[in-house]
Protein backbone atom coordinates (compact mmCIF):
# COMPACT_ATOMS: atom_id res chain seq x y z
CA UNK A 1 0.00 0.00 0.00
CA UNK A 2 1.65 3.23 -1.64
CA UNK A 3 0.92 6.37 1.29
CA UNK A 4 2.37 9.52 1.77
CA UNK A 5 5.83 9.69 3.76
CA UNK A 6 4.72 13.50 5.07
CA UNK A 7 6.07 13.11 8.59
CA UNK A 8 9.05 11.53 7.50
CA UNK A 9 11.70 13.33 6.24
CA UNK A 10 14.51 11.14 7.71
CA UNK A 11 13.33 8.35 5.02
CA UNK A 12 13.18 10.10 2.28
CA UNK A 13 16.63 11.38 2.56
CA UNK A 14 17.86 8.25 3.58
CA UNK A 15 16.12 5.40 0.97
CA UNK A 16 18.03 7.72 -2.08
CA UNK A 17 21.53 6.34 -0.45
CA UNK A 18 19.79 2.76 -0.82
CA UNK A 19 21.24 2.92 -4.50
CA UNK A 20 24.53 2.32 -3.49
CA UNK A 21 24.07 0.02 -0.05
CA UNK A 22 22.07 -2.93 0.46
CA UNK A 23 21.61 -1.74 4.46
CA UNK A 24 20.65 1.59 5.59
CA UNK A 25 19.31 2.36 9.14
CA UNK A 26 17.42 5.69 8.93
CA UNK A 27 17.57 7.69 12.60
CA UNK A 28 14.36 9.43 13.58
CA UNK A 29 13.98 10.99 17.05
CA UNK A 30 11.04 9.00 17.34
CA UNK A 31 10.93 5.35 17.67
CA UNK A 32 9.25 3.53 14.78
CA UNK A 33 6.31 0.88 15.43
CA UNK A 34 4.86 -1.12 13.40
CA UNK A 35 1.91 1.24 12.37
CA UNK A 36 4.69 3.08 10.70
CA UNK A 37 4.82 0.42 8.32
CA UNK A 38 1.68 1.14 6.56
CA UNK A 39 2.93 4.21 5.61
CA UNK A 40 5.86 2.87 3.57
CA UNK A 41 5.60 3.28 -0.36
CA UNK A 42 5.25 -0.21 -2.08
CA UNK A 43 7.93 -0.05 -4.54
CA UNK A 44 7.11 -4.07 -6.03
CA UNK A 45 9.36 -5.45 -3.55
CA UNK A 46 13.06 -3.52 -4.14
CA UNK A 47 12.96 -2.39 -0.63
CA UNK A 48 12.41 -4.25 2.63
CA UNK A 49 11.44 -2.21 5.90
CA UNK A 50 11.77 -3.68 9.31
CA UNK A 51 12.02 -2.30 12.70
CA UNK A 52 14.29 -3.48 15.62
CA UNK A 53 13.83 -2.23 19.13
CA UNK A 54 12.43 1.12 17.38
CA UNK A 55 15.06 1.56 14.61
CA UNK A 56 14.06 1.35 11.03
CA UNK A 57 16.40 -0.63 9.00
CA UNK A 58 15.90 -0.38 5.13
CA UNK A 59 17.45 -3.12 2.54
CA UNK A 60 17.22 -3.72 -1.06
CA UNK A 61 16.44 -6.72 -2.89
CA UNK A 62 19.20 -8.98 -2.18
CA UNK A 63 21.62 -10.36 -4.57
CA UNK A 64 20.39 -13.50 -6.40
CA UNK A 65 23.14 -15.96 -5.12
CA UNK A 66 21.38 -14.66 -1.59
CA UNK A 67 18.19 -15.47 -3.10
CA UNK A 68 19.21 -18.80 -4.75
CA UNK A 69 20.69 -20.32 -0.67
CA UNK A 70 17.62 -19.12 1.04
CA UNK A 71 15.49 -20.48 -1.86
CA UNK A 72 16.70 -23.80 -1.68
CA UNK A 73 16.97 -23.96 2.27
CA UNK A 74 13.35 -23.04 2.59
CA UNK A 75 12.88 -26.37 -0.52
CA UNK A 76 14.64 -28.34 1.70
CA UNK A 77 12.26 -27.75 4.58
CA UNK A 78 9.40 -27.61 3.65
CA UNK A 79 9.46 -30.59 1.45
CA UNK A 80 10.99 -32.52 5.60
CA UNK A 81 7.84 -30.60 6.69
CA UNK A 82 5.28 -32.24 4.38
CA UNK A 83 7.34 -35.64 4.26
CA UNK A 84 6.49 -35.29 8.69
CA UNK A 85 3.38 -32.96 9.00
CA UNK A 86 5.46 -31.23 12.17
CA UNK A 87 5.08 -27.70 10.66
CA UNK A 88 5.80 -25.25 7.66
CA UNK A 89 8.70 -23.23 6.27
CA UNK A 90 8.30 -19.73 4.77
CA UNK A 91 10.42 -17.35 3.05
CA UNK A 92 10.53 -13.82 3.63
CA UNK A 93 7.32 -13.86 6.00
CA UNK A 94 6.37 -10.63 8.19
CA UNK A 95 7.34 -11.58 12.13
CA UNK A 96 5.90 -8.98 14.60
CA UNK A 97 7.59 -9.88 18.04
CA UNK A 98 6.05 -6.41 19.49
CA UNK A 99 4.83 -2.58 18.19
CA UNK A 100 8.87 -1.97 18.01
CA UNK A 101 10.25 -5.33 16.65
CA UNK A 102 8.84 -6.15 12.96
CA UNK A 103 11.43 -8.18 11.04
CA UNK A 104 11.09 -10.08 7.41
CA UNK A 105 13.56 -12.90 7.71
CA UNK A 106 14.99 -15.08 4.67
CA UNK A 107 13.32 -18.38 5.96
CA UNK A 108 11.53 -19.16 8.92
CA UNK A 109 10.29 -22.68 10.32
CA UNK A 110 7.39 -22.92 12.71
CA UNK A 111 5.52 -25.88 14.42
CA UNK A 112 1.94 -26.69 13.63
CA UNK A 113 0.91 -26.14 17.32
CA UNK A 114 2.86 -22.29 17.19
CA UNK A 115 1.39 -21.81 13.49
CA UNK A 116 -2.28 -22.49 14.55
CA UNK A 117 -2.73 -19.65 16.71
CA UNK A 118 0.39 -17.51 16.02
CA UNK A 119 -1.17 -15.13 12.26
CA UNK A 120 -2.94 -12.23 12.49
CA UNK A 121 -5.69 -11.16 10.30
CA UNK A 122 -3.14 -9.94 7.53
CA UNK A 123 -0.60 -12.98 7.21
CA UNK A 124 2.23 -11.85 8.93
CA UNK A 125 3.46 -14.51 11.97
CA UNK A 126 3.20 -12.84 15.34
CA UNK A 127 4.55 -15.49 17.49
CA UNK A 128 8.27 -16.66 17.69
CA UNK A 129 9.15 -19.36 14.74
CA UNK A 130 11.15 -21.98 16.35
CA UNK A 131 14.03 -21.65 13.27
CA UNK A 132 14.79 -18.59 11.83
CA UNK A 133 17.36 -18.48 9.24
CA UNK A 134 19.29 -15.55 7.64
CA UNK A 135 21.31 -15.11 4.96
CA UNK A 136 24.81 -11.76 4.56
CA UNK A 137 24.27 -9.76 2.35
CA UNK A 138 27.85 -8.14 1.45
CA UNK A 139 29.01 -5.43 3.68
CA UNK A 140 29.99 -4.80 7.24
CA UNK A 141 26.74 -3.33 8.21
CA UNK A 142 24.54 -6.06 7.11
CA UNK A 143 26.53 -8.87 8.68
CA UNK A 144 26.44 -6.15 12.40
CA UNK A 145 22.93 -6.45 11.81
CA UNK A 146 22.57 -9.88 11.57
CA UNK A 147 25.25 -11.64 14.22
CA UNK A 148 24.06 -8.95 16.52
CA UNK A 149 21.30 -6.99 16.43
CA UNK A 150 18.60 -9.74 15.24
CA UNK A 151 20.67 -12.47 17.01
CA UNK A 152 19.85 -10.24 20.15
CA UNK A 153 16.46 -9.61 18.84
CA UNK A 154 15.90 -13.39 18.33
CA UNK A 155 17.07 -14.14 21.31
CA UNK A 156 14.64 -12.20 23.66
CA UNK A 157 11.45 -13.36 21.56
CA UNK A 158 12.14 -16.98 21.94
CA UNK A 159 13.69 -18.48 19.08
CA UNK A 160 14.99 -21.54 19.29
CA UNK A 161 17.54 -21.89 16.54
CA UNK A 162 19.36 -19.52 14.06
CA UNK A 163 21.28 -20.34 11.00
CA UNK A 164 23.20 -17.71 9.48
CA UNK A 165 24.53 -18.41 6.07
CA UNK A 166 27.03 -16.97 3.85
CA UNK A 167 26.75 -17.92 0.16
CA UNK A 168 30.65 -15.76 -0.53
CA UNK A 169 31.95 -17.95 2.39
CA UNK A 170 29.87 -20.85 1.64
CA UNK A 171 29.52 -21.29 5.52
CA UNK A 172 26.15 -21.99 7.73
CA UNK A 173 26.58 -20.73 11.33
CA UNK A 174 24.39 -22.51 13.94
CA UNK A 175 23.22 -20.69 17.33
CA UNK A 176 20.81 -22.69 19.34
CA UNK A 177 19.05 -21.83 22.61
CA UNK A 178 21.03 -22.53 25.85
CA UNK A 179 18.74 -21.65 28.57
CA UNK A 180 17.95 -17.85 28.07
CA UNK A 181 20.35 -16.70 24.99
CA UNK A 182 21.20 -18.11 21.66
CA UNK A 183 24.76 -19.44 21.63
CA UNK A 184 27.13 -20.47 18.95
CA UNK A 185 27.08 -24.13 18.56
CA UNK A 186 29.14 -24.28 15.31
CA UNK A 187 30.14 -23.51 12.12
CA UNK A 188 29.39 -25.59 9.29
CA UNK A 189 31.90 -25.63 6.05
CA UNK A 190 30.71 -26.94 2.22
CA UNK A 191 31.79 -30.35 3.14
CA UNK A 192 29.43 -30.71 6.27
CA UNK A 193 26.31 -32.11 6.82
CA UNK A 194 23.50 -29.52 8.08
CA UNK A 195 20.93 -31.02 10.43
CA UNK A 196 18.78 -29.81 13.60
CA UNK A 197 17.30 -31.19 16.82
CA UNK A 198 14.80 -29.48 16.15
CA UNK A 199 14.04 -31.68 13.18
CA UNK A 200 14.02 -35.31 13.61
CA UNK A 201 15.25 -36.96 10.40
CA UNK A 202 16.24 -33.78 8.47
CA UNK A 203 19.66 -33.39 6.41
CA UNK A 204 21.43 -32.08 3.66
CA UNK A 205 24.55 -31.80 2.71
CA UNK A 206 25.91 -27.54 2.88
CA UNK A 207 27.45 -28.03 -0.35
CA UNK A 208 24.03 -28.05 -2.07
CA UNK A 209 22.75 -24.78 -0.50
CA UNK A 210 25.39 -22.91 -2.80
Amino acid sequence: MALSLDGYPDLIDYTETIRSTAHVMVPNALRWTTRDLNAMPDDGGWKRYEIIDGDLYVTRAPHIRHQGAAGKLHVRLETWSEQTGLGSAFQAPGVIFSPTDAVIPDVVWISRDRLANGIDEVGHLTVAPELIVEVLSPGDLNEQRDKEVKLKLYSLHGVQEYWIVSWQRQTLEIYRRTETQLQLFGTLLAGDTLTSPLLPGFSTPVATIF
